[in-house]
Parts: structure tokens; C-alpha cells; sequence
């Protein structure tokens, strides 16, 4: 049997197992992710050698971008929260004073334990810094009236910070190319910080709010079909996410702006939840892909080289920085201490790092910095696919029971 009809064999396998095996492999401690992982090894060199794909490839920057996209749109539809500071106090903690705590100490660690100059560090801190929207579905909203603080906190932060982590993104990239910040640094506070973010909240609002009003007008005046009204989704984020590019703003903010106003504007309920379930089951495939992909860039060389400044960097990020700045992020909220804890815990890293460490590497980074932010990163990643997707669903069915919509009456 060739390598390619193994290949197909063990991807259709794979699915139906987690198609017809849902409600078993729910029970287990442990996710699709890490199947997904373990069919990835097996597809790449240590197994049969369907995927052969290089870590410096451009395919691989561009698939993790568009899975992102889709995956930032769906947490977008997923919040119908009213915009007011009392109902998104947890989401600005986390994002305000969590991210930023995170990226200045796994910055800290990455010049100091790892032996990154001070530019890589930063760039580090901010590849490391989003919480992935795209593995972490059970601990995510399961629907947008949820009222459930813990599920709304970490959707809307793993929507936004992987968003906000951009600027931290170009501020490490400029570093690393002149380390005499006077040169650059006005600069990227005007441009990379303050315009790209408010050009990507205008332009979330105005491309979706016009694309909404574009459909009532077709719909009032010839109906839309449903069976290609889902595609409307798709339309809705490329357009927001290309034309938000256009004028220097950041896509990805853009395209989750664009989720929440369409939750929000959509005219028609029916057609918002038909486009939620139809991306929800595109996200889920190209999960299946983007996971495929990371087992088979796995190298044991590489790992042993590096193994040891990953498990560092990791075991800190995951284990203390994170929890650590949590809990102190929430500190006042009228949140049940177990909440603030699960805030702490449910960092999961995934495909959004790995979309930023190839763009950092794509942009021209030194040789020997890129092997080991590209290997520190994609053993971060791994780590917590594994620790989480052992304890997410038992964890969150727990705090479901017992803590309810997670806030002190």
C-alpha cells in the first residue's frame, strides 16, 4: 500500500473515530487534539512520510493565518454580551494586565535562563503570549447566551489577545533588527500600536455592519438560499480580514470585531446560528489539519537540542507565569476563587503561536535564533496540548457543577 492511500486511510479513520466516538472520547482525560497529534507523527517522517512539510515553508504560515481567522470569527459570534465595562471586567483584566505580564516575563526568562537577546525575548514572550481560540472549544462559550464568566473570560481573551499580541509581535521584530530604540520606537507606538488597533475595531464594525445590511437588502428583495447562506460566513471574513490589511491594521482584531457585530446587528437569528454551527464545523476540521501538520514537524533531533529551553520556558509559562498573573489580574473581581484559579490554568498555546512564529521567521530573523524560538515554540505548544487536553473537559464539567456561572453573589 502506498504511503498516500495509508495517509487517506488513517485521516478517514481518525474521523470517523471522533465522529462516531464523541461521546466516548469526552469521558476520557483527554482531547481530539492529542489523537490528532499522535495520527500527525505517525503521517510524518517517523511514520509512513505522507507529510513532509518544512517548518520555513510559507504554506505553513498561510494555513495557520486562515485557521486563525475562522477560528476568531466563531468566538466573535459566540458573544452576545452587551458592550458595558461591568459585564467585560474579566476580559479586560486578562487582556490589559494579564498579556502583558505574560510577555514581559517569558521575556525575562528567555534572556536570562534561555540566552536570547533582549529583541528575540520580547518576540518570544509575544508568540507565546495568545491563548489559542482554536483548541481550547471546551472551555469556550457553548452557545452566546451562556452566562457563564469562566467560558465568556477565556473566549473573549482567546479572541482578543490573539489579536493584541501583534504589536508585541513587530516590537520584538524591531529589536532584533536595530537594538537603539530611539531609531524605531516613536514609530511603532504611532503605526504597529495605536493606528493598526483602532483601524482594525473601525474597520471590523463598518465592513460587518455594511456586509449585514447588503444581506437584509438580498433577502428583503430576493431571499437567499439557504443552502449557500453559510458562505456568507466565509465572504464576511476574508473581506473584513483583506481589506483591514489594506489600511494597516491588524486582520485578525478585525475579523473578531466583525463576528461580535454581526452576533449583535445579524437581522436574522436563524441565519447567525446556521453560520455559527457551519464554521464551528469548518474550525473543527482545520484543527484536524493544523494539528496534523505540528505531529509531523516534530524532529527528535531538535528536540533533544532544545528540549531542555522548552521545558523551561514552558514549564514556567504554564505552571507559574500564567497562574501567578491570573490571579493577580483578577484580583477585586467578584469572582469565585476556583474561577480565578481555572482562568490561571486554561493558558492553552496553540495554532496561533505557531501562525506568529512563522510570520517572525518569514520576516528574515537571524538563523540561529529562528531553530530556537521554532523549537521552543512548537514544544510549548505541545506540552499544552497534552496537560490541557487532559484536563479540560473534567476540569470544566467540575466547575460547570459545582461553581455555575462563576461569580460571588
Amino acid at each position: 500500500m502506498s504511503p498516500y492511500i495509508l495517509g487517506l486511510f488513517l485521516i478517514g479513520f481518525l474521523l470517523l473515530t471522533v465522529g462516531w466516538g464523541s461521546k466516548w472520547i469526552a469521558r476520557l482525560p483527554l482531547s481530539y487534539a492529542i489523537l490528532y497529534l499522535i495520527i500527525g507523527i505517525t503521517l510524518g517522517p517517523y511514520g509512513i512520510g505522507l507529510l513532509q512539510i518544512r517548518p520555513e515553508t510559507q504554506f505553513l504560515e498561510r494555513f495557520t493565518e486562515f485557521v486563525v481567522i475562522v477560528s476568531l470569527y466563531s468566538c466573535g459570534l459566540k458573544i452576545s454580551r452587551p458592550f458595558r465595562r461591568s459585564l467585560w471586567d474579566s476580559t479586560i483584566r486578562l487582556i490589559a494586565l494579564l498579556m502583558p505580564f505574560c510577555i514581559l516575563a517569558v521575556a525575562a526568562v528567555g534572556h536570562w535562563l534561555v540566552g536570547l537577546p533582549w529583541g528575540a525575548a520580547v518576540l518570544l514572550g509575544a508568540i507565546l503570549a495568545p491563548t489559542d481560540p482554536v483548541l481550547a472549544s471546551e472551555v469556550q462559550l457553548e452557545h452566546a447566551e451562556d452566562p457563564n464568566e469562566l467560558r465568556f473570560g477565556l473566549t473573549s481573551e482567546g479572541g482578543l489577545n490573539d489579536a493584541l499580541a501583534f504589536p508585541f509581535v513587530y516590537l520584538g521584530l524591531f529589536w532584533i533588527n536595530d537594538p537603539n530604540l530611539n531609531n524605531w520606537f516613536r514609530q511603532w507606538v504611532a503605526i504597529d500600536l495605536i493606528w493598526a488597533i483602532a483601524a482594525a475595531i473601525g474597520m471590523g464594525i463598518l465592513v460587518a455592519r455594511s456586509l449585514v445590511w447588503i444581506n437584509k437588502q438580498i433577502r428583503t428583495a430576493h431571499g437567499v438560499d439557504n443552502l449557500m447562506a453559510d458562505l456568507v460566513a466565509i465572504g464576511v471574513i476574508l473581506l473584513t480580514y483583506s481589506l483591514t490589511e489594506l489600511v494597516n491594521g491588524y486582520g485578525f482584531l478585525a475579523v473578531f470585531v466583525a463576528g461580535l457585530v454581526v452576533q449583535r446587528h445579524g437581522t436574522y437569528p436563524e441565519q447567525r446560528q446556521s453560520q455559527l454551527e457551519f464554521i464551528t464545523q469548518i474550525e473543527k476540521l482545520l484543527e484536524v489539519g493544523a494539528i496534523l501538520l505540528l505531529g509531523s514537524l516534530l524532529r527528535l533531533e531538535q528536540i533533544q537540542a532544545f528540549g531542555f529551553q522548552a521545558v523551561t520556558v514552558a514549564g514556567l509559562l504554564l505552571l507559574l507565569i500564567r497562574p501567578i498573573g491570573a490571579w493577580l489580574s483578577t484580583l477585586g473581581d467578584r469572582l469565585h476563587p476556583l474561577t480565578r484559579l481555572l482562568f490561571g490554568w486554561f493558558g492553552i498555546r496553540g495554532i496561533g503561536s505557531i501562525y506568529y512564529l512563522s510570520y517572525a521567521v518569514s520576516d528574515g530573523i537571524p538563523t540561529d535564533i529562528a531553530a530556537q524560538l521554532r523549537w521552543i515554540t512548537y514544544l510549548t505548544v505541545l506540552i499544552s496540548i497534552i496537560i490541557h487536553g487532559m484536563t479540560a473537559s473534567p476540569f470544566i464539567a467540575w466547575h460547570d457543577r459545582h461553581i455555575g456561572d462563576s461569580r460571588i453573589k
